[in-house]
């Protein structure tokens, strides 16, 4: 009860923290097509070429006026948050109900109550959830430009909780197994549609904003994963386990309640099916060669390019840290087990959500005074945050898993590295989604998770390698964790340089 209320208290703390960052502007849509003539960069001849029937809506590139209301936020910001922080939360819950010393109990140890190695544990925390997960990603962003999105929410975060609730009674491998691939099926749909919502309902200069306040919900999920330590040492890996099910359930509800639909959009593509669209044919090899044509379009920007390869790099860092630092920090620490869970809950709740925060509100500043400037490279600067973040993120790691440091040592430097690190979401996100345009923003959305998804053979390639190694103390562990890690962001480091260097492909208005 006393770790349920510390996490309860550190949700609202980050909730308060996150509102008093959220701007005062609201949604970019107009009424009508009617009045395009009116609207700056347009014409009154362009309006007269769109059929009347397709004289619904228009969504404008940009809107440099903020209203006076945040409905953006809770209608679509908020429950979104709640959401994101159950699919990060039911993924990774795993990491932190595992223990491999030698002195572990059935009762909060998993893999002791289940029987499972170390490299079965490798294989359950990445590849076994990627299965699904990477060949969903994609028809996920797919399905977040063609559906309803409130649906597709709705529904996936239904699935993926009653996966970590039917883990919890699972008595073998195998029924563990496939619950996590239901779970990372279901998981692939959340993105592609929360940051096509984003970008559709809150202003272009604060998109980066809008994509970090909603990007907190991996420090916030991670934050309440370490707390999972107190709570599986009180009531063991199974109640722990309904708890974070119990809470899906209740952002499923939230969501529901306050997350507005998408009938408008809906029926704007049913016009344009009507005026022959190509885009909606029922023509199953017309929808194939549509999809190739989507792909095609994410991948002819160059600077998309260098941005999936840099996530890639920088998701295979960010991926074995979530795996693999909980069993190092436990077996370097066994002595600290309460304070590593809260100092864990601290760094990731509180100051990774900082870090998140504060990058994509300078990412947007950077923008905005790049458009100042008359600098039009379609958000590319915004790109130099992760950069910056990425380069000094390898030191601050190589120093906190090093054998034989002091435990507050460790911590203050894992402090350090969440700090500068945690920054390159909301930024990477806004610029790759102005980078392809709002035709195929979901696409891109699907693509981007699905770098993300390939990116989990990191942490199963670390297991193997440490099991090959014996898996017997942290030392080991150590050595691939620093070496492993640093690499990738070095590296994702570089791509992002390159992405914010590379020519943009100025973004199409919305085929009306």
């Amino acid at each position: 009860m006393k770790s349920l209320i510390l996490g309860l208290w550190g949700l609202l703390l980050v909730g308060t923290h996150v509102y008093s960052f959220v701007p005062q502007s609201r949604i970019t849509t107009y009424p009508s097509l009617v009045t395009l003539g009116k609207v700056p960069g347009h014409s009154a001849f362009v309006a007269e070429q769109i059929p009347k029937r397709l004289r619904t809506r228009l969504q404008v590139i940009k809107n440099d006026t903020p209203e006076p209301s945040i409905s953006w936020f809770w209608k679509c910001c908020l429950p979104l948050w709640f959401i994101y922080i159950s699919n990060q939360w039911s993924r990774s819950s795993l990491y932190y109900l595992v223990d491999f010393s030698a002195d572990a109990q059935a009762l909060s140890a998993m893999n002791v109550d289940i029987g499972f190695s170390q490299v079965q544990y490798g294989l359950l925390a990445s590849l076994a959830f990627t299965a699904l997960f990477a060949v969903a990603s994609l028809g996920a962003g797919i399905a977040a430009d063609r559906f309803n999105r409130k649906q597709l929410t709705v529904a996936s975060a239904v699935v993926w909780s009653a996966a970590t609730i039917g883990t919890s009674l699972a008595d073998s491998f195998e029924l563990v197994l496939g619950w996590r691939v239901l779970m990372g099926l279901a998981c692939a749909f959340s993105t592609p549609t929360a940051y096509t919502l984003l970008r559709d309902r809150v202003t272009r200069d604060r998109q980066a904003t809008a994509s970090s306040i909603y990007g907190t919900g991996v420090a916030l999920a991670s934050g309440l994963s370490s707390l999972t330590l107190l709570l599986d040492e009180s009531v063991g890996w199974r109640s722990s386990l309904d708890v974070v099910g119990g809470f899906g359930i209740f952002a499923t509800a939230l969501t529901v309640f306050l997350l507005d639909d998408d009938t408008e959009r809906n029926q704007e593509k049913q016009l344009r099916s009507k005026e022959g669209s190509s885009s909606l044919n029922t023509n199953s090899d017309d929808q194939f060669s549509q999809i190739g044509s989507d792909i095609a379009s994410v991948l002819s920007s160059e600077r998309a390019r260098w941005i999936f390869l840099g996530s890639f790099l920088r998701f295979s860092s960010g991926l074995c840290i979530g795996v693999w630092a909980a069993p190092f920090f436990r077996m370097e620490f066994s002595d600290f087990q309460t304070e590593y869970a809260v100092a864990q809950a601290f760094i990731s709740a509180g100051i990774a959500s900082m870090s998140g925060i504060l990058g994509g509100a300078t990412a947007d500043w950077l923008s905005s005074r790049a458009s100042d400037q008359e600098v039009q490279d379609n958000g590319g600067v915004r790109m130099w945050v992760p950069v910056i973040g990425s380069i000094l993120a390898a030191p601050a790691w190589f120093l906190a898993v090093q054998p034989d440091i002091p435990f507050e040592s460790a911590m203050a430097w894992l402090a350090v590295e969440y700090l500068v690190a945690e920054c390159w979401f909301g930024p990477t996100i806004s610029t790759l989604q102005a980078a392809v345009g709002s035709t195929v923003g979901g696409t891109a959305q699907g693509m981007f998770t699905l770098t993300g998804a390939i990116g989990n053979l990191a942490p199963s390639i670390l297991g193997y390698l440490y099991g090959q190694s014996g898996g017997a103390n942290s030392d080991e562990l150590s050595a691939l964790l620093s070496s492993g890690v640093c690499f990738g962001y070095l590296s994702s480091a570089l791509c992002f340089s390159l992405a914010a260097k590379s020519a943009s492909c100025k973004p199409k208005i919305e085929q009306l």
